[in-house]
Parts: C-alpha cells; structure tokens; sequence
C-alpha cells in the first residue's frame, strides 16, 4: 500500500516523496513541505520515526499562522499549499527520519524528511564597541554551486549574498559586508561604525534549495568603552619606520590580539597576531608586543610605502571572530632630498664652448654623489 502511495505522491507537481536535509548543532533549519491544494483546511503535522510509529514533533489546525512547540514551529500558508517547519537548537540527537504530514481519513499524504545533524560551530553571543567594527566568522559544508545566503537583524532587515562567479569578493550594504568563501565554507560578516542600536539578534541563513535551508542565530552586544582610543593618526617617512599603540578593555586580556592591514576593498587583506604576553612577535615588516597588565598592545611598522595608509587593531575570540577596536591611519611622505655644493672634495663638471673637463677628488669615498655644474663661458 506504502509503495503505491509514494509513486502516487511523486505524479502531483510540486510534491516529492522525500528529501535529504543537513543543518549544524546550535543551528536550526526549516523545511517546506508541499501538500495538494484540496488539503488546505486539513490538519498538518511533523513527526519523527519511521512511518508506522512516527511520533509527532508539532501539529495544527491553525492557519497562515506560527505555532510553536518547544524547538520546532509550523506555519501552514494556504495560498501556496505549502507548510513550513522550523527546528532550533539542532543536536546530533535530532539526526533521523521524520514526515511532514497532512491529516485526513484514511493514510495520510506525507513526505519523508532525512535530517542530518553536524557537529558545528556555535555562535551565541559576539561582543563589540561602540564605535569599532566586528568581522563574524560563519562555518559551514555546502555542495551546491551557488547557495543564497541572507544575513538578517530582523525578518524585514535582510539583505541577499549571491556569488555566482568562483571568485570570493565582498558584497557591501550600508554597515554590513559579506564574503563567501565557498572553497573554504567560510562566511564573513563585516559590521562598521557599530553603535547600541545594532545589538539584538541576527540570523544567517543559507538557502540550499527551493525545500529547505539551514541558518544560524547569535545575538551581537554592543558595549561603550571609555578605555580605548577610536582612531588615531600618524606620519611616516616612505622607507621609515612608524611605532603604534593600542588599549584595549580589560574583558579581552587573555585573547588574541591583532594588527590587520586594508587593502583597497580587503577589509583584512593581512593579519599579525600575537598570543603570548611580553614577547614579541616578529613577521614581516610587523613587530608586535601585549603587554596583558598595562592592557596595551604596542608595534612597529618598518618599511612604510603609500600602501601602508590604514590598519586596524582589535582583539580577536576563541571562535575567530574579530573585533576592531582602534582604526591607525598613517600619513606616508616622501623621504627628505639633499642637495650639496661643488667643493674641492667634491666631483665638478666644467663646460665650455669647446672642451668637457671631469675633475674626481681624489678623496671622494666609493659611491659619493657626483653632482654636474654647468659654467658658460
């Protein structure tokens, strides 16, 4: 009977007989589960366990509406004959069979639902400051080429990251910048100038297909700190070396702290960080020392170009996320000229109408400036 029903159910368009969902421990997913039109004013369901014994999770009669029910919720929206359920707080335990169910006498039309649970990273709460910046890292495994990834504060604050070409750029809108990493499954959420009425809760949600998609909630608490400077300003000679120094609040002692360079639209194009207190930390043209009891992390830059016109500094947690404290804009000049005057020691050139005359001192050390002196006569 089972089997005549599935292929009855894969013949109604729109309809599947069943679908392989993933999502992340400490995230949720939400499924569509697509019914026939003629069920609409029918009782819905999601249930767990193989069909004889299938166990339900949430069910309702009510309609183009959400109910909840512990972790998971159910809206049945009748126009589209579609209803959507959604699990929170995922745990490998939640990993197993369900059905998306539709009441009525005799079997129930359903769909069977293949939920994989992985072990993820959890984000819960990300701290930050007034008037600094915070980049978010989100992880995740995704096989599809071109997945939709939303960033949302609240359900009508949202804005779409699509990348569809394979190299990873950032995608800006107002405080907020993207990067999709899809090689690496990585996900960066740039978040400037932040201020008290950016903290609340933020959801990131990757569509995976038109059935179901994953997502991620934390909450972002936004603090003012009177301990730290917000940016400062500096001048360099091109080739010269310039030193910094950065507070930071005393909540961030044992974290890692950081110099990151921007480049053009890179926002952290090049990292040096250090983990130890009173040890320096040498990598490239960057010398880093924390100093966790004066809560100061101090530096040199040597080598200064035009390049090195921006870097910021920041405290980065045990998640990877990183939070910008002090924005350092450095004024690059040019190196001083010297000019000298023709001298005895010196090398003169001397010019007349009919000869060339080259006079070197004798003492002139290897590599001396030969300047040219035009004489008319």
């Amino acid at each position: 009977m089972k089997i005549i029903w599935t292929f009855t159910l894969l013949m109604i368009p729109g309809v599947v007989s069943s679908m392989s969902v993933t999502g992340y421990s400490g995230g949720g997913v939400t499924i569509k589960c697509r019914y026939e039109a003629k069920y609409t004013e029918n009782a819905k369901y999601f249930c767990k366990g193989q069909w004889s014994q299938c166990r339900d999770r949430i069910m309702t009669n009510e309609k183009d509406k959400w109910v909840q029910s512990g972790r998971f919720s159910l809206y049945d929206d009748r126009r589209s004959a579609v209803f959507t359920v959604t699990i929170r707080d995922l745990s490998k335990g939640d990993s197993g069979t369900y059905y998306c169910g539709t009441e009525r006498v005799g079997i129930d039309p359903h769909t069977e639902v293949n939920l994989k649970v992985l072990t993820g990273q959890q984000i819960r709460t990300v701290r930050g400051y007034s008037g600094g910046n915070v980049i978010i890292n989100y992880k995740y495994e995704i096989q599809e080429e071109n997945p939709v990834i939303d960033v949302c504060k609240t359900a009508d604050q949202c804005f779409t990251v699509i990348n569809t070409n394979r190299r990873a750029e950032w995608k800006h809108d107002r405080q907020f910048s993207v990067y999709n990493d899809r090689s690496a499954g990585l996900l960066l959420l740039f978040i400037r100038d932040l201020n008290e009425n950016n903290s609340g809760k933020y959801k990131i949600i990757v569509k995976v297909s038109e059935d179901y998609s994953f997502f991620s909630e934390f909450n972002l608490d936004i603090k003012k700190e009177d301990c730290c400077v917000k940016s400062i300003s500096l001048s360099a000679s091109a080739g010269g070396s310039v030193n910094i120094s950065c507070k930071y609040p005393q909540s961030h002692i044992r974290d890692v702290k950081f110099l990151c360079w921007r480049s053009g639209a890179d926002l952290c194009a090049k990292e040096t960080s250090v983990k130890e207190s009173r040890r320096w930390r040498d990598e490239g043209k960057i010398r880093l020392y924390d100093d966790r009891e004066q809560q100061l992390l101090t530096g040199s830059i040597s080598h200064v170009t035009e390049e090195d016109s921006e870097y910021r500094c920041g405290v980065q947690s045990d998640q990877g996320h990183k939070i910008f404290i002090t924005r350092v804009l450095i004024n690059v000049t040019d190196v001083l000229k010297t000019t000298s005057s023709p001298s005895s020691s010196s090398a003169s050139v001397f010019k007349t109408s009919t000869s060339n005359i080259t006079s070197v001192s004798p003492n002139m050390p290897t590599g001396a400036l030969v300047l040219k002196y035009k004489h008319i006569i």
